[in-house]
């Protein structure tokens, strides 16, 4: 599997990645519902097998749950070792509920946690997860506190998460910033006006999160299953999985599904090389509960869509779109 350079840095990723939000399992805030972690560890060493060499990860996805799970599924691969991204700022209480801090103080601790659970002396990639919510003076502070951890070699090379091109801007000016993670799909095709841009003009290295919109793109996804999803799970308040804009969403999966078709490829594959087809995209972020979904999807990444494709693709999601916000 072919990899490419992530922004400034000396790391040479594939085009996919292993996403382990849901290894975190049930029982948080923003949670995909139960997973068994045995099913985990057989995802991630399956898609290992097919070539992928990076994991992302963060301190928060089940809080904690998820680096443990990693490190299991490390412990008991014979292969040669793949990156390991995680992320800080988020913390958690007793309760378990989440907040945002971007003290010295605490990405400090949550950095050394991190390399507990993962059981690593190095992470190779450690990312602010969110800004302030006010976009305040923290943004500087924990910037600078990843900044000395690199120089300290507890952590190689240094990347955001959901920051803007202002906030980017602002940390730039205390030290060069590897990677920016964005939100992008054909759903969410916001980044495409300004973070991308800026990202390939800045040498930032773009990890796609959620390029099938936290499964809705896969292909596995039904009406019936969608109205059945967990209690605690986190896509039972997003409205794309309900209606009045659930038919339409599905009815994209069945344009994605016919394209793909033409390939022997699934719905999810040509969601992700849609995501792909973007230059300034390093690599994408993709989860998978199952070795059976890794086998789905983990090639996706020597996957290209024509420009007729692409346009054809883009042509329906935006008629989709006006008639979702006319009804919204």
């Amino acid at each position: 599997m072919a990899s490419y350079k992530l922004g400034n840095s000396d790391l040479y990723i594939t085009r996919i990645g292993f996403g382990a939000w849901a290894a975190g399992g049930g029982n948080w805030e923003f949670s995909w519902g139960p997973q068994d972690d045995r099913e985990s560890i057989a995802a991630i060493h399956r898609a290992l097998e097919l070539g992928i060499n990076w994991i992302d990860t963060a301190a928060v996805y089940g809080l904690g749950h998820s680096e443990d799970v990693v490190a299991q599924a490390l412990r008991e691969w014979s292969g040669p070792r793949p990156y390991i991204f995680t992320k800080c700022a988020l913390i958690w209480e007793e309760s378990g509920r989440v907040r945002r801090n971007h003290s010295f103080a605490s990405i400090r601790k949550e950095c050394e946690d991190s390399l507990r659970r993962l059981q690593i002396d190095t992470i190779d990639l450690y990312q602010i997860h969110w800004p302030p919510y006010d976009g305040g003076l923290g943004i500087e502070e924990a910037w600078q506190t990843l900044a000395e951890l690199q120089k300290e070699g507890k952590v190689r090379w240094i990347g955001v998460s959901n920051f803007n091109v202002a906030q980017l801007q602002r940390i730039a000016r205390i030290a060069p910033v590897t990677s920016l993670q964005a939100p992008y799909s054909i759903l969410r095709p916001k980044s495409e006006e300004e973070i991308l841009p800026h990202c390939r003009r800045n040498n930032i290295g773009v990890l796609a999160y959620s390029p099938m919109f936290s499964g809705l793109l896969s292909g596995g996804m039904t009406r019936e299953r969608a109205a059945t999803l967990p209690t605690d799970d986190f896509r039972r308040r997003n409205p794309e999985f309900r209606e009045p804009k659930l038919s339409k969403n599905l009815e994209l999966v069945e344009r994605l599904k016919s394209i793909g078709a033409r390939y022997g490829r699934g719905a999810g594959e040509v969601a992700i090389a849609w995501v792909l087809r973007q230059p300034s995209v390093t690599g994408a972020i993709v989860g998978v509960r199952s070795p059976k979904q890794a086998e789905g999807v983990m090639h996706a990444g020597d996957f290209r869509l024509s420009q007729r494709e692409v346009a054809e693709i883009e042509e329906f999601s935006n008629n989709a779109a006006r008639v979702k916000a006319a009804v919204s």
